[in-house]
């Protein structure tokens, strides 16, 4: 059990959250869900104990375990994948280390047999002598082959020494269990894992995603940070949602019907009140008038920008041929195999497969920022690609020196200024944020400004390499109905599940060595045919 007493935050002026009084019980899953800026994460260290709040106080039970999900992946960039992975467990990983300098230090005696003796109590409580193989077990499903297990973290890039910082996070069945963000860097393979693994967990989980159907999936409650407040609410995001527009709007009708009433009221009282016949029913009301409570409804922190992709010009019913397309670089052969499919116009092809598979590259073929090894891409009759790059510094160059509203001008000069700050404003980028030099912007102003470019070019054909990354999941949900609506073709490579099934209308699985299978028809029929169920994706 993690309680929560009357804890408040504040930075800058600005209240995060006031008098949050709450508790996360044993065996519930909790989303903790809020805009970009809201202080999700801020809470989440509150919980965790890394950083105190204005007022207020967070109580565990004494011995509870608590286990994060860490950022810093150079903390132990030179030990060994499945050390950092058990690390997660520190009273373990103590006893094993001191366990391992006492035997390794060729002296014993009386003195050092009891210590051993205390380590090795220590290590059985904490389930050691199976701690390697529920690392490896971990790590396996986390996608690590079992090769780079007794490798040092440094030899792994970013995305996948993130995943053995989730796995150490995972490790030794902890009382509480705090993920910000678990899903990043996972494909679909992974995070359909991390789904059942979190599902099979017995402590307190608190969890930060913008992944809405991780957050369906996994999560018996939501804890919505808005308003001012942590309101919790019971089921996963969907109904979270439901219920907090429909309070919404049940306490907004209730304010107007008691406004209302005020109004009648005070319209007596005007009316009757010197009246010495009707006083006492002048002062009836008054009474009856200072009863009534509107309720207080704060702001919320809630901006959903306004997304659509018109198309300028149709592009001809033929949008792309690609014939045995094949990639390969000098340290990794085969990242494409004899890739062939044919786009005609209003396809929208969502690409899939493992990461490292080389969904981006394809991106980067289609877009024309890559040249092809082998074989053939054919674009048809009239047909302009827009493309937002899974890297969005190689669409906006953080050493560009214009403002969010020159950087946008000098895509379409022809546009009016008018054209253009109305663009930035429905795409959340006040007067003020619109002379933000683009180097400065976070990294969900730099996804929103660069879908502000392909809104204002209106190619027919996008490709898009996961546009969901950096964005909230009310942005995210503003940018699926985009999709939708979308009057063009359409290439994306998501880990979004939601986004796939609600946009995809063909799906391509990239296979590498194995090359492609193609599927006309979407998502769930895709699931069916291939054997897999929508709640595990695997390869």
């Amino acid at each position: 059990m993690l309680t929560v007493a009357e804890v408040r935050k504040a930075y800058g002026g600005k209240i995060l959250f006031d008098e949050v009084t709450t508790t996360f019980d044993a065996g519930k899953r909790y989303g903790l869900t809020g805009a970009n800026g809201a202080g999700k994460s801020t809470f989440m260290k509150i919980l965790a104990g890394l950083l105190e709040p204005d007022e207020g106080s967070v109580t565990t039970p004494s011995g509870t375990r608590l286990s994060m999900l860490h950022q810093d992946h150079y903390r132990h960039e030179h030990d060994r994948i499945r050390d950092v992975v058990i690390m997660g467990n520190a009273r373990l990983w103590q006893a094993i280390s001191e366990k391992e300098q006492v035997l390794g230090s060729g002296v014993m005696n009386d003195e050092l047999g009891m210590r051993l003796g205390e380590l090795e109590v220590t290590i059985a409580e904490e389930d050691g002598y199976n701690a390697e193989a529920e690392a490896e077990q971990l790590l396996l499903g986390l996608g690590i082959p079992l090769e780079q297990h007794t490798l040092p973290l440094t030899t792994l890039d970013s995305g996948l020494r993130f995943r053995i910082l989730v796995a150490q996070a995972l490790f030794g069945e902890p009382d509480i269990l705090l993920l910000d963000e678990p899903t990043n860097h996972l494909d679909i393979d992974s995070i359909r894992w991390l789904e059942d693994f979190l599902l099979r967990y017995r402590g307190v989980l608190v969890v930060i995603s913008h992944d809405r159907h991780f957050l369906n999936e996994v999560c018996t409650h939501t804890a919505d940070v808005d308003y001012e407040n942590i309101i919790v609410y019971p089921g996963g995001y969907d109904m979270m949602m439901r219920q907090k527009v429909d309070f919404r709007i049940r306490e907004e009708k209730s304010n107007s019907a008691k406004k209302k009433k005020i109004t009648d009221l005070q319209d007596f009282i005007r009316r009757f009140g010197a009246n010495a016949k009707k006083a006492s029913q002048a002062q009836s009301r008054r009474r009856a008038m200072d009863k009534i409570e509107l309720s207080d409804l704060k702001r919320s922190n809630i901006q959903r920008p306004f997304i659509r992709f018109d198309v300028k010009r149709p592009s001809g019913k033929l949008v792309l041929e690609v014939e045995k397309l094949y990639k390969s670089y000098p340290d990794t052969p085969d990242v494409l195999n004899d890739v062939s499919f044919t786009l005609t116009r209003g396809m929208k092809l969502a690409v899939v497969g493992p990461n490292g598979i080389g969904k981006t590259t394809l991106c980067k073929i289609i877009a024309g920022e890559l040249e092809p090894s082998k074989g053939k891409l054919g674009r048809g009759h009239e047909v302009t690609v827009g493309y937002m790059p899974q890297q969005h510094e190689e669409g906006v160059s953080k050493a560009d020196n214009k403002t969010a509203f020159e950087w946008l001008y000098q895509w379409d000069e022809k546009v009016t200024v008018q054209e253009i700050r109305g663009l930035l404003g429905r795409m959340l980028f006040p007067s003020q944020d619109a002379e933000k030099p683009v180097k400065a912007l976070s990294g969900g102003e730099t996804a929103r400004i660069l879908m502000s470019k392909l809104t204002l070019l209106g190619d027919n054909l996008l490709v898009l390499d996961e546009p969901t990354n950096h964005l909230d999941l009310e942005s995210i949900r503003a940018l699926t109905e985009a999709m939708q609506k979308y009057e063009g073709t359409l290439v994306f490579v998501t880990h979004d599940q939601c986004m796939i099934a609600d946009v995809a209308t063909h799906i391509l699985e990239l296979k590498g060595r194995d090359g492609f299978d193609f599927f006309p028809g979407a998502y769930e029929e895709f699931l069916a045919k291939t054997g897999r169920s929508e709640n595990k994706y695997v390869h």
